[in-house]
């Protein structure tokens, strides 16, 4: 079963046990897979897992952004309703890698680019975002990276 199935079969379960917190947000991931497939003049059942995880990973960034903008415009009630979402939304992204694996595949992404200063941080942060191949975000990345070129 594809990952966008398991986003439908999920839907269909969430309308029947008349969880509509649940049901709006998994019709607002579909709405995205449904925009990103036309884009690409494919049928949405066509999308690969990778791509599906792709528009899960720029839904999450976009609700922690949003969560963090209510928090600063003091309205945390809008806050929590987002972070809701974003925790519906994680369920369907694959678990995060561990730090070690995530700090030895940094170390081997600095190897085969040869980046050694700060100058060289693009070069790393791409060549580590390839290895990791969307099991993890460029923020949880970040660090690891400036790590390795201090």
């Amino acid at each position: 079963m594809t990952l966008y199935e398991t986003i439908h079969e999920a839907l269909k379960a969430a309308m029947k046990a008349g969880e509509a917190d649940r049901r709006d947000t998994i019709r607002f991931i579909e709405s995205a897979l449904k925009n990103e497939a036309i884009e690409l003049r494919r049928p949405v059942s066509e999308l690969s897992d990778e791509e599906v995880v792709a528009i899960l990973r720029r839904l999450t960034k976009q609700r922690r952004e949003s969560a963090e903008s209510y928090r600063a415009g003091a309205r945390p009630d809008l806050a929590e309703k987002e972070e809701a979402e974003l925790a519906i939304i994680e369920e369907y992204l694959p678990a995060a890698l561990p730090e070690a694996e995530l700090r030895a595949l940094v170390a081997e992404a600095k190897a085969e680019t040869g980046a050694s200063t700060k100058a060289d941080f693009g070069k790393l942060m791409g060549a580590a975002m390839k290895k990791v191949a969307g099991r993890a975000d460029g923020a949880a990345i970040k660090p690891f990276v400036e790590e390795a070129l201090s």
